[in-house]
C-alpha cells in the first residue's frame, strides 16, 4: 500500500509542475505581469512574474523529500503506545504508512491550491474553495487520528503483530 501511495504523491508533485508549466510556457500562457497576492475581497493587490507558479511545486516537492528522510528512521519516533520488541515492526509500519498517507493529502492540497490560485490570475480575482480548509483539516487529522489509533491498538499487550 505504500508503494501505491508514493505513486499518487509522486503524481501529484507532477500534475503541480504540470499546471504551472502549462500556465507559463502552455499554448494560453499567463501574462508577463500577474496578480501575485489577492485582498480580503478577492481583488489583486500585488503583482510579479508568472514564474511564481513554480514556488509551489517547490515547497510542495520540499514537504515530499523532508516527510520521505524523516520516515526513514521510525525507531526514533514517539509513538502513542509501549513499544516492544513483539509490537516494533508493526507500529513502525503504522508510522510509515501514516506519513505516506500524509505526504498524498499535502501534495494534493497544494495541488488544488495551484489550481485556484491559476484560476484567479487568469480571472482576475481570487475566490478559494470555500470548503478547502475544513476538507483539508478533515482529512489530515483524520488520517492522523485513525493511524494514532490503530498504534495504540498495536501497542496493546495480546495484539497481533
Amino acid at each position: 500500500m505504500r508503494k501505491t501511495l508514493e505513486t499518487v504523491a509522486l503524481a501529484g508533485l507532477a500534475v503541480m509542475y504540470w499546471i504551472a508549466y502549462s500556465a507559463v510556457y502552455g499554448p494560453t500562457p499567463l501574462p508577463n505581469r500577474v496578480p501575485t497576492h489577492f485582498g480580503i475581497t478577492g481583488q489583486p493587490n500585488a503583482w510579479g512574474s508568472p514564474s511564481g507558479m513554480f514556488l509551489l511545486p517547490a515547497i510542495g516537492t520540499a514537504v515530499y523529500l523532508i516527510l520521505s528522510l524523516v520516515a526513514l528512521f521510525p525507531s526514533t519516533f514517539n509513538y502513542p503506545a509501549r513499544v516492544t520488541p513483539q509490537n516494533r515492526p508493526r507500529l513502525e509500519a503504522l508510522v510509515r504508512q501514516l506519513l505516506a498517507w500524509i505526504k498524498v493529502d499535502m501534495v494534493c492540497l497544494f495541488a488544488w491550491i495551484q489550481w485556484s490560485i491559476l484560476e484567479g490570475m487568469r480571472q482576475g480575482y481570487m475566490n478559494p474553495p470555500r470548503l478547502l480548509m475544513p476538507i483539508f483539516l478533515v482529512v489530515v487529522l483524520g488520517t492522523t487520528i485513525g493511524y494514532v489509533v490503530a498504534m495504540i491498538l498495536a501497542g496493546r499487550p495480546g495484539s497481533s503483530s
